[in-house]
């Protein structure tokens, strides 16, 4: 396993496993679990960082950057062009050149406004963005962003913040099928380490969250068990399951035996 490595924009990445930042009860504890997750790939809100003042605490200082790779979200954009002014501060702060797209439609919810997001694709991707947006598990709506310039698709399990699972495992199934130019990153919905594992056996390339770990009783220790849940789910996918069947059938012959 340590040659199955996560391609995104020509950089490699041994942990399938991406975090976010929000939610936790203290920055303290955001740091102790993205390192129980072994995770190396941290998502940040432009919106919700201190950019400006740094002689206050920011969460930004509980990041190690020699171990992290800072991936900052369009979280809170209602729109192309909000989103858009988004990413660009977060580049001119020295964040990143990457971003996680979101063009919230819907504000219950959290569903994505794919066609916002299209638009938004289409014009970070020309100014040199590596762009991964998150969107509906929609086979369609994927296309439309991997034309736009999309670097990787990243599809909802279940709605934000949910903790429900893959609710449509068909979908996902899909996409991976006819998805295979660029990753496909299931973002959204994981509740527990199972729903992870599930994933990654559905064939997702990694799996992003921050509710599951953040909203845990344990955070450290749902972060070790998301780790270990991934690795499992990656290794599943690749080892290849037994066919399902109604009932099992005699694994040794019983014809001419004797009795």
């Amino acid at each position: 396993m340590e040659n199955d490595v996560l391609r995104i924009a020509g950089k490699e990445f041994h942990s399938r496993l991406i975090v976010g930042t929000g939610k936790y009860r203290s920055f303290q504890e955001m740091a102790r679990a993205h390192e129980a997750s072994g995770a190396e790939i941290v998502t940040v809100a432009v919106r919700r960082v201190n950019l400006t003042d740094r002689s206050k605490e920011s969460l930004l200082d509980y990041i190690d950057r020699s171990k992290l790779f800072i991936l900052p979200n369009t979280a809170g954009c209602y729109s192309a062009d909000e989103a858009i002014r988004t990413a660009r501060l977060g580049r001119e702060v020295g964040l990143s050149n990457w971003v996680k797209l979101e063009v919230i439609g819907d504000e219950k919810t959290l569903f994505p406004d794919n066609f916002e997001l299209v638009k938004a694709t289409e014009v970070l991707a020309k100014e040199g963005f590596v762009v991964m947006p998150y969107t509906n598990d929609d086979l369609i709506s994927a296309r439309r962003l991997i034309d736009a310039g999309a670097a990787v698709v990243m599809p909802l399990g279940a709605p934000i913040g949910s903790g429900l699972g893959i609710q449509n495992p068909t979908n996902i199934r899909i996409m991976r099928e006819m998805i295979t130019q660029v990753p496909l990153i299931i973002d959204a919905g994981v509740g527990t380490a199972s729903d992870s594992a599930f994933a990654m056996e559905l064939g997702a390339d990694a799996v992003l969250m921050n509710t599951a770990i953040a909203g845990a009783q344990d955070t450290v220790l749902m972060a070790q068990a998301m780790k270990n849940a991934v690795v499992a789910g990656r290794q599943a996918f690749l080892a290849g399951r037994m066919p399902k069947k109604l009932y099992a059938s005699a694994s040794s012959p019983v014809e001419g035996a004797v009795r």
